[in-house]
């Protein structure tokens, strides 16, 4: 693991993972292969590489990350606008330029879909942490402000997805798109029969979101004709997945995992 001196101590160097999302900006830092810290900041499209800066900052600064030695930072992103605008946040905090994950750079992952380059990188980054550190083939479930599942075949080949409204955009388009439901936490209910308009809500949005996940999982299953190991990792997943039927392992940082992997591959 590589380190520096700094005033006669040596200290351990981190790679800062970055996954740019549509609702949160979620930074990893990874001491050798160990995630040693997560934050997570809110995405706002308007902001300044100043602004994003001092939120950076300021979000490691609450876990006492301000002191970790920054070697090098690699980035996926679903939010093009913001690209440009968090290289420069990190260039000016740490002075280094920061990988982006997209054309040119090494993945270790074989694309086979109609145009390769519409895969998000978020996407690209948990199918090459599930086959690097669980083997293929696989399949993946990815929770975040949308739901991805995704396909790894047997050659480390990723095959396709099917995607889904996230969990919370639904549970937001109740409350929104009617006149008397209101807005309630998403967590189980104690029954699948709500006996009042939250619990009932909570029921569709939980219970809902899982049935779907095994509804698709059955019809990927059918077509592939096989069964497959099942991973799971985002946001919401620890409050959907428990109550899925089928098998599922969870791996809640997969993406930041892939993006350590990608950044090795191009260092």
């Amino acid at each position: 693991m590589l380190s520096v001196v700094n005033n006669g101590k040596k200290v351990k160097c981190v790679v800062l993972t970055i996954d740019i999302g549509n609702s949160n900006i979620i930074l990893g830092g990874f001491e050798g292969d160990k995630l040693s810290f997560v934050v997570r900041i809110s995405t706002k499209i308007n902001r300044t590489p100043d602004e994003y800066a001092d939120k950076i900052l300021g979000v490691l600064a609450v876990h006492n990350m301000v002191g970790k030695t920054i070697k090098g930072a690699i980035i996926s992103s679903v939010v093009p606008p913001l690209n440009a605008v968090i290289k420069s946040a990190v260039k000016l905090i740490w002075g280094i330029d920061s990988l982006l994950v997209g054309p040119g750079i090494k993945t270790g992952l074989n694309i086979h879909c109609d145009t390769p380059s519409s895969v998000g990188a978020d996407l690209i980054c948990a199918c090459v942490a599930a086959h690097g550190i669980y083997g293929s083939p696989s399949l993946i479930v990815d929770m975040g402000t949308a739901t991805k599942i995704m396909v790894v075949n047997e050659k480390g080949t990723f095959i396709g997805v099917s995607i889904i409204p996230g969990v919370q955009m639904g549970l937001n388009s109740l409350s929104e798109g009617t006149a008397q439901l209101p807005k309630v936490e998403l967590e189980a209910p104690k029954s699948v029969l709500g006996k009042n308009t939250s619990d009932s809500m909570r029921s569709g949005v939980v219970f809902g979101n899982a049935a779907l996940i095994d509804g698709i999982l059955d019809r990927i299953k059918d077509e592939l004709g096989m069964d497959l190991p099942i991973y799971a990792t985002g946001g919401v997943a620890h409050l959907i997945i428990p109550h899925c039927k089928h098998s599922i392992k969870m791996d809640t940082h997969l993406v930041l995992k892939g993006l350590k992997i990608i950044y090795d591959k191009n260092n």
